[in-house]
């Protein structure tokens, strides 16, 4: 969790470009990011696949009004509503992102092309069909932000007891000094989106910082099985807690805009 998922970043800036927030190659540009081109595939009308430009104006002619994001992980469907093929897509990718408008999804699959020292990413979103129905297990921006601090604390307490390096200052430093680079040139969600969602995401993406810093100092103070298990344990929850949270602010554009329309 210590990148943004490509789903998020498709979501939150084609809301943008859907509500005309943004231009289309501002859109693009974010979306894209780092990697060398994003195509997608699937669409309805389209014999191939097209570039995102061409892609989000098909999206906008077949009725979509608005996009949300699924981060499912094994026994927890996240942000999904099915069918089963599409679920199963999403679970491989870790994500998905699903039109609000029109039942359709789109996955990630993600490519690495070019010679050694010269090499490349690219990406083609499938467009699949999805099952018109609410999304499983995605909370309120003021659930997820009650949750997030509650689930801080308590991981904070539990891997500090187990003397986990995670929980220290070197995990605050390393934080830190990562999201200077990450958000350096970049803004946390694109514009249109409740300040709130912002607060929730930054928020999500710090806690996932942490639980990537704990697993990635080796075994620190918890040198016996069940000491590990304990940590593993108190990491679960807080990351399934970090990746609702992370999508109830993806999805806080569309919800905003429906209930503006009741």
């Amino acid at each position: 969790m210590l990148s943004e998922p490509r789903s998020g970043q498709l979501a939150a800036w084609g809301n943008a470009l859907l509500a005309g927030l943004v231009s289309p190659d501002d859109a693009v540009l974010a979306i894209v990011g780092d990697d060398a081109v994003h195509r997608v595939e699937g669409l309805p009308g389209e014999s191939g696949p097209v570039g995102l430009t061409l892609a989000l104006g098909r999206l906008r002619r077949l009725g979509v009004t608005g996009l949300r994001v699924a981060l499912p992980a094994p026994g927890h469907p996240l942000g999904l509503s099915g069918p089963p093929e599409f679920n199963a897509r999403a679970l491989e990718a870790e994500e998905a992102v699903v039109c609000h408008g029109a039942a359709l999804g789109l996955v990630p699959e993600v490519y690495e092309a070019g010679p050694a020292g010269d090499v490349h990413v690219e990406v083609v979103w499938h467009c699949l069909a999805v099952r018109e129905a609410p999304p499983a297990d995605v909370p309120s921006l003021g659930e997820a932000e009650r949750e997030l601090a509650e689930a801080l604390r308590d991981a904070t307490e539990v891997l500090s007891r187990l003397d986990v390096a995670g929980s220290g200052p070197v995990a605050a430093a390393a934080i830190d000094a990562y999201r200077a680079r990450a958000e350096r040139g970049r803004e946390v969600l694109a514009p249109g989106y409740p300040a709130r969602a912002v607060r929730v995401l930054e928020l999500a993406q710090r806690v996932g910082m942490l639980i990537s810093v704990a697993y990635e100092s080796g075994h620190g103070g918890a040198v016996s099985a069940s000491e590990m298990a304990a940590r593993a344990e108190a990491l679960r929850p807080v990351e399934r807690t970090a990746r609702r949270a992370q999508v109830a602010a993806y999805n806080a554009f569309v919800e905003e805009r429906e209930r503006g329309s009741r």
